[in-house]
C-alpha cells in the first residue's frame, strides 16, 4: 500500500486544463457561485462529517466503509492549502486513525521516509493531538505507551529484530521517565520472542480499544454536525429508518446463530471465557505483576458473519464423524507450520474459539479438539 497520501497538505493552486481567460471570465460571469465564506463553512461540515464517519467505522471495526471514508477525508485534507487552527484536531485525528488501521502493515508508508512505519507516523500525530487539547493524563499516557510498545512489537512479529532495535533508538530519549520502558523493550528485542507477557498484555487489541475510548467524546460532540442532522431528518422523512432497523435485526439474528453454533463446543466456550477473565486481570496489573500471558490479536481482516456461519455448518458435519476419521488415521506429529497457524489463529480469534481457528487456518485434517489439545501441550512446554 505504498504511496498512501502523507501528512503534508498539498498546496492549492495549479494547472488549468487549457481554458482561455476569455471563456473563463464569461463562465464566471454566467454562474455566480457561493461566496468564499460559504464554501469554507461547507468544507468544515464535510471534513467534520468525514472525520465522524471514520471514527464510527473504526469503532465498529468495519474495514470497507472505513477505507471509503478514509479516501474522502484524505482528499479533503489534501485540498487544504494550510490547516486552519480550528480544524487541526480533526485533521490530526483522521491521520491518526488512518495510520492505526494500517499499523501492522510495514509495507505501507505515509511519509517520504520509508523506514518510518505507520505506527511511528501515528505517534507523531498523537503528539500533535496532545498539544491541541487539555491532556487527559491517564488515557493519553496509556495510548502513547501502547503505540510505543506496538511499534516494537509489530517489527518483532514480522521478524525484523534489527529494525526493532533501530526504532527503539528513535523512539526514546534519554529522559529518566522513559528509561524503565526502554530497558524492558531492549531486553525483549534481544530475546527475539514476540510473545513475551509484556507485548501480549499491552497488545494491539488494547491499543485500538483505548483509541475507541478516546474518540467516543468526539463522536458525541459531532452528532450536532449539520450534515448529520440534515441526513437524519431526510432518512426519517422518507421512512428509510425501517430498512435500517430491518438490517439491524438480520445482523442480530446472524449473531445469535453464530453464538449458538459456538456454544455447541461447550468446553471450548468455557475456556474462552476464562481466558478473557484472565486477560482482563492481567491488563489491570503493572508489568512487574504479570504471570499469565494473554494472546496477541492478528492483523488479518475479519470474515463476514454469513461466511463464518457457512463454514461452521460445514465443520459440524465433518466433526459428527470426527471420532471415526481419527480412528482410521495414524496419529500424526504436529508440524512447525501447523503450530504457527494455531498461534496465529489464537492471536486473531482468542483461546477457546477452536472452530473458527480450524476453519480459517491451514491444518491437515485436524479437528477443533486436536487444536485445543495441542494448545494445552504448547502451553505446558513453554511453562517448562
Amino acid at each position: 500500500m505504498a504511496g498512501v497520501a502523507g501528512s503534508s497538505p498539498v498546496e492549492a493552486g495549479g494547472g488549468g486544463g487549457g481554458v482561455s481567460s476569455s471563456s473563463s471570465s464569461s463562465s464566471s460571469a454566467a454562474a455566480v457561485g457561493p461566496p468564499a465564506e460559504a464554501e469554507a463553512v461547507a468544507a468544515d461540515w464535510m471534513l467534520e462529517f468525514a472525520c465522524y464517519c471514520l471514527c464510527r467505522h473504526f469503532g465498529e471495526g468495519r474495514a470497507a466503509p472505513f477505507r471509503r471514508w478514509r479516501a474522502v477525508a484524505q482528499a479533503l485534507i489534501d485540498g487544504l492549502s494550510k490547516i486552519p487552527t480550528h480544524q487541526k484536531k480533526m485533521v490530526y485525528l483522521c491521520q491518526l486513525l488512518i495510520r492505526i488501521a494500517e499499523g501492522k502493515n510495514l509495507e505501507c508508508h505515509f511519509e517520504n521516509e520509508e523506514r518510518m512505519s505507520p505506527l511511528e507516523s501515528a505517534l507523531s500525530f498523537w503528539t500533535s493531538l496532545e498539544r491541541e487539547e487539555i491532556k487527559l493524563e491517564k488515557l493519553h499516557g496509556d495510548i502513547r505507551r501502547l503505540i510505543q510498545i506496538q511499534i516494537v512489537a509489530v517489527h518483532m512479529e514480522n521478524g525484523y529484530f534489527k529494525e526493532a532495535a533501530e526504532v527503539l533508538e528513535r523512539l526514546f530519549t534519554d529522559s529518566e521517565s522513559d528509561k524503565p520502558l526502554r530497558v524492558k523493550l531492549a531486553s525483549i528485542i534481544k530475546s527475539k520472542d514476540p510473545y513475551v507477557p509484556l507485548l501480549q498484555t499491552f497488545s494491539y487489541d488494547l491499543l485500538t480499544s483505548k483509541i475507541k475510548s478516546y474518540i467516543e467524546p468526539f463522536m458525541k460532540r459531532t452528532e450536532t454536525n449539520f450534515l448529520i442532522q440534515a441526513a437524519t431528518k431526510h432518512v426519517e422523512s422518507k421512512g428509510l429508518g425501517a430498512t435500517a432497523l430491518q438490517n439491524k435485526t438480520v445482523n442480530e439474528n446472524d449473531k445469535r446463530n453464530l453464538e449458538t453454533n459456538q456454544r455447541r463446543e461447550a468446553p471450548d466456550t468455557i475456556t474462552s471465557e476464562r481466558s478473557m477473565e484472565e486477560q482482563q486481570s492481567i491488563t489491570d496489573q503493572p508489568p512487574g505483576g504479570i504471570k499469565n500471558p494473554t494472546v496477541r490479536p492478528h492483523s488479518g481482516r475479519k470474515p463476514r458473519v454469513s461466511s463464518v456461519l457457512q463454514s461452521l455448518n460445514s465443520l459440524q458435519n465433518l466433526e459428527k464423524h470426527g471420532d471415526a476419521l481419527a480412528c482410521g488415521r495414524r496419529r500424526r506429529r504436529w508440524t512447525y507450520k501447523e503450530d504457527l497457524e494455531l498461534k496465529s489463529g489464537i492471536r486473531e480469534f482468542g483461546v477457546g474459539n477452536w472452530a473458527k481457528i480450524l476453519v480459517h487456518g491451514d491444518f491437515n485434517n485436524r479437528t477443533s479438539v486436536m487444536l485445543k489439545d495441542r494448545w494445552r501441550t504448547l502451553c505446558r512446554i513453554e511453562q517448562g
